[in-house]
Order: C-alpha cells, then sequence, then structure tokens
C-alpha cells in the first residue's frame, strides 16, 4: 500500500510540473519565444562556424605550401603548349660516297605553324599568307583558321630561311615558327634515283633513305638537335656519277632521245660506282618520283635489250663446249618458226664462224647457237645468271623479268638475240659482270662495308670460256668490222657489244621506237669495270649520220664516259691498273 501512495504521490507532482510548465509557456508573449529560438540556434551554430573557419583556414595553408614549393622547385623549358600533338621528327645519319664527300644531310630549317585562337583578321591573313605560299590553298587556309576550336596547324614545314624571315616581317597575329630537322641535298639532282627521299617527318620514302631507316636506324629528333654518329657510305663515286650524269645528258639533246640511263660497276665485288636514270628527280622533292617520265629505268622497269644478249647466248654455246671460236656455222638461210621467219639485217652471203657470228651481230647464227643448246640448257643456263628471277638491292626490289610462257622453237630463237624476254638494266649487268669477271656470280650493292650474300661468288662458267669471252668483245670494239668500234678509247682497251631493241607498243613491236644499248668493260685483259649505256627512242640525227642504231649513239657515248672515269679510277691508258697509295 505505501508503495502505491508513493507513486501515487509522485504521479501526481509530475503532473502538477507539467501543467505548470504548460501553463508559463501558454503565458508567454511571441516577443519570448522568438528571443528563445534565437538564443538556441546561435547556440548550435557557433561550433559549426568555427569548423568551418577552420577548414577554410587549412585550404589556404596547403595552397600556400604548394605555392612554395613549386617557386622553390627548378622548371623546365616550356617549348609549346598546344590542344594538339605537334608531329615528331626524326634525325637521320650523314649520307657521303665512298670518298668521305657529302651527299645528304639534315640541316635545322624554321616551319610555319597557327593558333587559330590568336588569329586576328582571318581574311587579311589568309590573303597575306597566300602570296608568300602560292601553293597554300586560300579556301582551306581560311576554314582552317576560322576553326576557333583548334590551337595548332601546321601551315608550311621546311621553309628556306629567307622566305620565314619575310612572313616573320609581315607581322601576322597567332602565326610562328619551330625550328625542326629537315633533309638536304648539296648536289640537288646529282644522285637523285638512288637516294631517294624523305617524307615530311625526315622518315625514308624510298632509295637509299629508306634502306637506312631499315638497316641503320634513325631516331626521334629532339628540337632541332642534329643526330651525331657515322655518315653511312656509299659504294657511288662522285667523280663517276658526275661524269656519267653528264655524258647521259649531252647524248639525250644530241640524239634527241626521250630518255636515257648509264651504270658503272665493279665487275669482281658488284660495288656501284654510278648509276643514273634521265629525266632525273630531285631528292628534296618527293612527287617526283611519281612522275612516269622520270622512272628510274635502272631498276624500275624491264626491256628487251635486243643483240646484247648474244653475249648469254654466246658464253652459253662456248661453255657446253659443243662449239669454238672458229667453229663454222651456216647462217645463209632464213630460220623459220611457225608463221615467223627471222633473217639477218645485214646477211654476209656466207657461213659465219662463232667469233663472226658476235663480231657481226647475226641474228640467225645466235638462234641456231641457241636451238644447238636445247630449251633446258637455254633456260638453265639463264637461270645460273639470276636472268630469270627477283633481285633487290639497297635503292628497293628490282623489277621483276618479264618471262616468255614457254621456252619453245620460237622463244629459244628470240631469246637468243634479245626479244622475248625483258629485265631490268641492272639485273642484266650483273649477270654479265659474271661472265667476263672469271666466271663468278656477284651481287649488286651501293653501301660500303655489307658482306656479300651467300649466293655471290657461285661459278656459272669457266674461266677458260670468260677469257674467250672477253676477247671477242675486245675484238668487237678495236676490229673495223666490230659493231662497237666507236667505243674505243686508245689506250684502255674497251671492250663490248651493241643492241638496238625495237619498242613494244599497239599492235606490235614499233619500228622507229627503238632502245639502243651498249654494253662496255675496261681494260678486257682483265676487266674490272663495267659501263651499261642505254638510249631511249633516239631519233636519227647528224651526230648519228641519220640512224638510231646504237653503234652510232650508245657506243660513242660509252666512250666518252671511259675516257673520263678511266683515269678517276686509277686505270692507267696502256690498260694497267694504277697504284692508289
Amino acid at each position: 500500500m505505501s508503495g502505491a501512495k508513493g507513486r501515487s504521490s509522485a504521479d501526481n507532482a509530475g503532473a502538477s510540473w507539467r501543467g505548470a510548465w504548460r501553463r508559463s509557456r501558454q503565458s508567454r508573449t511571441p516577443a519570448q519565444h522568438s528571443h528563445r529560438a534565437d538564443v538556441n540556434r546561435r547556440a548550435v551554430a557557433k561550433p559549426r562556424t568555427r569548423l568551418v573557419i577552420v577548414g577554410i583556414g587549412f585550404m589556404f595553408a596547403a595552397v600556400a605550401v604548394q605555392l612554395v614549393r613549386l617557386a622553390a622547385t627548378p622548371r623546365p623549358e616550356i617549348v609549346a603548349s598546344l590542344t594538339e600533338p605537334m608531329a615528331k621528327s626524326f634525325a637521320r645519319p650523314d649520307i657521303v660516297d665512298r670518298e668521305g664527300r657529302l651527299l645528304a644531310t639534315d640541316i635545322e630549317m624554321p616551319s610555319l605553324y597557327a593558333d587559330p585562337l590568336l588569329v586576328r583578321g582571318v581574311d587579311d591573313v589568309a590573303e597575306r599568307l597566300s602570296l608568300a605560299l602560292p601553293e597554300l590553298n586560300a579556301g582551306a587556309l581560311r576554314r582552317d583558321l576560322s576553326d576557333r576550336n583548334r590551337r595548332f596547324i601546321w601551315l608550311r614545314r621546311g621553309l628556306p630561311p629567307k622566305l620565314a624571315q619575310d612572313i616573320h616581317n609581315l607581322g601576322l597575329p597567332g602565326l610562328d615558327f619551330r625550328t625542326e630537322l629537315r633533309r638536304a641535298y648539296p648536289l640537288e639532282r646529282l644522285a637523285g634515283h638512288l637516294l631517294g627521299s624523305v617524307n615530311i617527318d625526315n622518315r625514308g620514302a624510298g632509295g637509299i633513305e629508306r634502306a637506312i631507316d631499315e638497316t641503320v636506324g634513325v631516331e626521334p629528333a629532339h628540337g632541332s638537335t642534329p643526330r651525331t654518329g657515322m655518315p653511312v657510305r656509299l659504294t657511288i663515286d662522285l667523280g663517276v656519277q658526275h661524269a656519267l650524269e653528264d655524258e647521259l645528258s649531252a647524248a639525250m639533246g644530241r640524239y634527241e632521245a626521250k630518255g636515257v640511263a648509264g651504270l658503272v660497276m665493279d665487275v669482281r665485288t658488284g660495288e656501284m660506282l654510278a648509276a643514273a636514270s634521265l629525266p632525273g628527280v630531285d631528292p628534296a622533292r618527293a612527287g617526283e618520283i611519281l612522275d612516269p617520265d622520270r622512272l628510274d629505268k635502272i631498276q624500275g622497269s624491264t626491256y628487251e635489250l635486243g643483240s646484247i644478249f648474244k653475249i648469254q647466248t654466246v658464253a652459253m654455246a662456248l661453255d657446253s663446249g659443243k662449239v669454238k671460236p672458229d667453229t663454222v656455222i651456216d647462217v645463209t638461210k632464213p630460220l623459220t618458226a611457225g608463221r615467223f621467219t627471222i633473217k639477218d639485217l645485214h646477211s654476209a652471203g656466207r657461213p659465219l664462224t662463232v667469233s663472226e657470228v658476235f663480231l657481226r651481230s647475226s641474228n640467225v647464227g645466235a638462234g641456231l647457237l641457241a636451238l644447238g643448246e636445247g630449251p633446258e640448257r637455254q633456260k638453265a643456263f639463264l637461270e645460273s645468271l639470276g636472268l630469270m628471277g627477283s633481285m633487290r638491292t639497297e635503292v628497293g626490289p628490282v623489277a621483276a623479268p618479264q618471262l616468255p610462257p614457254k621456252f619453245g622453237r620460237v622463244e629459244q630463237i628470240t631469246v637468243s638475240y634479245g626479244h622475248g624476254l625483258a629485265v631490268a638494266p641492272i639485273q642484266y649487268a650483273a649477270a654479265t659482270a659474271a661472265l667476263i669477271n672469271g666466271g663468278t656470280t656477284i651481287t649488286p650493292t651501293y653501301m660500303s662495308g655489307r658482306a656479300p650474300p651467300a649466293e655471290a661468288g657461285r661459278r656459272v662458267i669457266s674461266a677458260e670460256t670468260s677469257r674467250a669471252l672477253c676477247v671477242l668483245l675486245r675484238r668487237n670494239v678495236a676490229e673495223q668490222a666490230g659493231t662497237g668500234r666507236r667505243a674505243d678509247v686508245p689506250g684502255f682497251r674497251v671492250g663490248g657489244k651493241t643492241g638496238t631493241a625495237e619498242m613494244p607498243g599497239r599492235g606490235g613491236y614499233q619500228e622507229k621506237s627503238v632502245v639502243s644499248s651498249f654494253l662496255a668493260a675496261f681494260p678486257m685483259d682483265a676487266p674490272k669495270y663495267l659501263v651499261m649505256i642505254m638510249i631511249f627512242e633516239p631519233k636519227g640525227t647528224a651526230d648519228s649520220d641519220g640512224e638510231v642504231l646504237a653503234g652510232r649513239n650508245a657506243a660513242p657515248t660509252a666512250g666518252r664516259v671511259i675516257a673520263r672515269i678511266a683515269p678517276q679510277l686509277g686505270i692507267r691508258p696502256d690498260g694497267n691498273v694504277a697504284s692508289l697509295d
């Protein structure tokens, strides 16, 4: 009972207190209520304000510390701050000839770019730039400069310094220059085809330049710092190259030809001392290489070479042992093969020895020699010389031979005198070098110090056959009856063979369009150098007595080349090799 009474008393007291509290609240005025709420809110807000102030203080302190740290840290040189990446350039090694004379190098050149966001007066800038750089399209330039979303546009890379200064003097806002490495060819078009070209980023795009990327390697250019290192040394002799190109250019004008080509090769090593094709190309103008009129005729195309192919036919027949130089062959009757009749242009009217077949350039005699060997032997012999397969040099792939579909009677005869099978001149020159150097194969090369491939040095004919062939080549130039007598250079024992081939066209061979060729070597008592000259579509001029035959144009051109290069190569007029020590 007492516990119940106690709880009842407590409950009554609590109820009394709560009632009094309610009555006191109800009795307060609205102002008293508002004052009380403000006091409560201020009491709660004070801690939060302190926290915000402390947080902001920490943030300012952190920013201050970071600024102090950045100020104390050394800053790298800022090259550019653009929204678009700049193109990467590459540093390349110099290219020099066999004597160390410069053919190609890297130089620093200014490149022009624009920041469209900073350009003021787009129409005025586009118009003035178009006058300074006519190759720019004014409409496209105006569109590019109007694109405010771009911060970087190349306008022209590799400007000549004077032109860059002229553009700088225009004072156009939003334009600037960046110094880059660009490829320079101090001798301009000299050796243009074999040097090749580079692209806008200084990477090799053809010729020796591409071979450098593939074998030697190039390095990314940091700014405009040229690459340091060993230059790439070629087998080319600058003096020989200049003499060859100079004489080819003169021959092109003298005989009113559409094109000319020539090469000089070491018959023992395969080293190329010179190679040229005219019209030539400027390696600094990569677009010229795409011009069909400027095709590299040395290894970029194939040709039916005509009677110089009789060198191979006679070598094959002599090496088989079936005939000797004095073996007599009856060439008095034309050869027939199906609907074709083959006869000699200037028939002797009597049988000829094998030597006379070569000296008089008898088509009937060459056909009979090939038929005597048989199709399998003829095909195998040409394959052993590398005339039936592919070839590649450092300049690039050589045009593949155009082969007859089969080696029947007609093909045997026509191939024997240089028709029905087309090859690149450099491939033919390499095959002939193997026949006159003692009988072993070589591989053409343009880069010094490279080990010869495994297939080089393979014997294809006997040394005795090679000597007999050299005698015939020398007689063809030295004797009055020879077709190559206009190539003779007194004292240097030149030998060689002419070839005049009609060019194929619509409806068959074109009688008035020929390729005149002459293959020469010297000194013939121990051949060291081979010279090959080709003249495309020559005219009968006063200098050739109105004829287009190789004996009248290609042969004398080869003689002029040899007269100029022999002393440079250390060959004395008596035919001996001079000491170069």
